[in-house]
């Protein structure tokens, strides 16, 4: 039978992994995916009248994954990961009917963890196009 200090040590370990989370020491969060960190995008200013039937918006920033995608005023868009800090997707002049600013983020979905206290995935904060 486990002496007293010894559960009490396995009930102080249990508390610390869920009190942790993913992103900190907790070993039991090893199929979790990292939230998406959006720092700029390119462009981050148009001209409605010039506006081109497509472009190709690129988001730089951190903990993008092959799952990653670009929201675009809330549609979810086609994307090519690039690398772990950029990403790629086409938007094109019909999702922007005049001008205004648009909201962009990037959504990484849930990994395949289970474990309480594990964060997994996200959507991160919005950078806004900008359409003059």
């Amino acid at each position: 039978m486990p002496s007293f200090s010894n559960i009490r040590l396995i009930l102080l370990l249990v508390a610390l992994l869920f009190a942790t989370g993913c992103n900190s020491l907790n070993p039991l969060c090893g199929s979790s995916r990292p939230a998406p960190v959006l720092q700029s995008i390119s462009p981050a200013t148009m001209t409605f009248a010039t506006l081109p039937a497509s472009f190709t918006l690129t988001a730089n920033g951190s903990s993008f994954v092959s799952s990653s995608v670009g929201v675009f005023n809330g549609a979810t868009l086609a994307t090519t990961v690039v690398s772990s800090s950029q990403l790629t997707f086409t938007v094109t002049n019909a999702m922007i009917p005049a001008a205004g600013s648009f909201p962009v983020t990037v959504n990484t979905p849930a990994g395949n963890t289970g474990v309480v206290g594990c964060s997994s995935g996200g959507t991160s904060s919005a950078q806004d196009l900008t359409v003059n």
